[in-house]
């Protein structure tokens, strides 16, 4: 089927920050930057025909320009008036759609940001399977087209204000207002990079695997209820408390007093941002002093996270030019290649339990090998998930048996603290 659309906008403007800064990281991970696709599945509320919800579907496109957005020659983003997209009908399971849809990368110049199936009983459609390109999207982004999808199927509009569009937010970053917030930002990613190490894991590990790049996932119970717990004991989120966790663990492993790390943040502050479907999510910038105890790294973590949290809404042209000078400045290239994502949608909050309640889930821990390829933009990445906590890297620097031991060490460190 087609989902013709037809709306009253198109243009040309430069990126956004966020769409350059996961551009960036698209090429330098191609030709294996599927790994950026993700998807969502939405159950169609009552009875909906395909006709039904293919028009819905073209209305959620008119709606959020990024959604007709392509890349132009040289990049730019191109939106497009009107124009048709396909949507596959299938009678399968809604997840493996999504995974066979997310399998292949995008054609960025060429194939419209999103991918549509329709998940089919008879002549009603009971779900409706969209996977994303991350240039016209981030997990929030996604999570607005979604929700204004589900209200075009109940209520045939959306009420309220036209959607904020992509192209407004470049001009604004590209304004005055915009130069000084990027100017602020730029600062703090100097000042950083004068100090920091080169990276946090340049050793080589002496046990690369083939292909070099592997994901754990830690599936742990125990982990979850001790990141609550601690959460509950010391004030603070859960998110603060991995955040934590995870760069004591990286600090110690790179064999640094500091660690340096990449937190990736939403930057969704701005209210003009709230209602927007584009991918605003970047990389900040977060130093803190891991060489205490694990309480003693938390209580540093909060207020370097809101630092580094500030330093995400940047320019990643700045960036380029603060690294590149202070690469060559030090001889050798300037990265952390160490990041940390929290990709949960909301923030469970905190919550007691007792020492028998972690016994009990511990023993319900597993883990797996669920991802392996040949190109990564990053040497260390820490995921977090409503299924667990994953961390990809690269063999070449942290061997299988490390990314394992890493793992499982976060579990027993959260744990152990909980128990106290």
């Amino acid at each position: 089927m087609i989902a013709a659309f037809a709306a009253g906008d198109s243009g040309t403007a430069p990126l956004t920050w966020g769409q350059r800064a996961i551009w960036e990281a698209i090429e330098r991970t191609a030709p294996d930057d599927h790994y950026f696709n993700f998807g969502r599945v939405l159950k169609v509320p009552h009875r909906r025909t395909p006709a039904e919800v293919t028009a819905a579907l073209a209305a959620l496109v008119e709606r959020h320009g990024a959604l007709r957005t392509r890349l132009g020659e040289p990049a730019d983003q191109r939106l497009s008036a009107s124009g048709e997209l396909p949507v596959e009908l299938v009678a399968n399971d809604p997840d493996k759609v999504l995974e066979d849809l997310a399998a292949t990368r995008f054609d960025y110049t060429g194939e419209w940001p999103l991918r549509a199936a329709l998940v089919t009983d008879g002549d009603t459609v009971t779900h409706v399977v969209l996977v994303f390109c991350h240039l016209a999207a981030d997990g929030l982004g996604a999570e607005v087209a979604v929700r204004d999808l589900r209200t075009l199927l109940l209520r045939g509009h959306v009420p309220g204000p036209a959607a904020p569009q992509p192209l407004e937010l470049a001009r604004w970053q590209s304004g005055p207002d915009g130069r000084r917030v990027a100017q602020t930002a730029a600062a703090h990613w100097a000042g950083v990079h004068h100090r920091m190490p080169a990276t946090m894991f340049g050793t080589p590990s002496g046990e690369p695997a083939r292909p070099p790049i592997w994901r754990a996932m830690l599936h742990s119970p125990a982990l979850v209820l001790a990141t609550r717990a601690i959460a509950h004991t010391q004030r603070t989120s859960t998110s603060t408390v991995l955040l934590a966790a995870t760069a004591r663990l990286a600090g110690r492993q790179a064999g640094y007093d500091t660690c340096v790390m990449l937190p990736i943040v939403a930057n969704r502050f701005r209210r003009d941002t709230l209602g927007l479907v584009s991918t605003l999510s970047q990389e900040g910038l977060l130093t803190v002093d891991v060489t205490g105890t694990f309480a003693d790294v938390l209580r540093a973590t909060g207020p370097a996270a809101l630092r580094a949290y500030r330093s995400a809404y940047h320019d990643p042209a700045d960036r380029a030019r603060v690294v590149a000078a202070e690469s060559e400045h030090r001889g050798e290239p300037v990265h952390p290649n160490c990041c940390f994502n929290d990709m949960r949608m909301a923030d469970p909050g905190p919550a007691p339990c007792t020492p028998a309640d972690l016994d009990a889930a511990l023993t319900a821990s597993s883990l797996d090998w669920p991802m392996s390829q040949d190109m990564l933009n990053c040497r260390f990445c820490v995921h977090v998930t409503g299924d667990g906590v994953s961390l990809t890297a690269d063999t070449r620097y942290l061997s299988r048996a490390t990314i394992e031991r890493y793992l499982l060490d976060l579990e027993t460190m959260l744990v152990e603290t909980a128990r106290r």
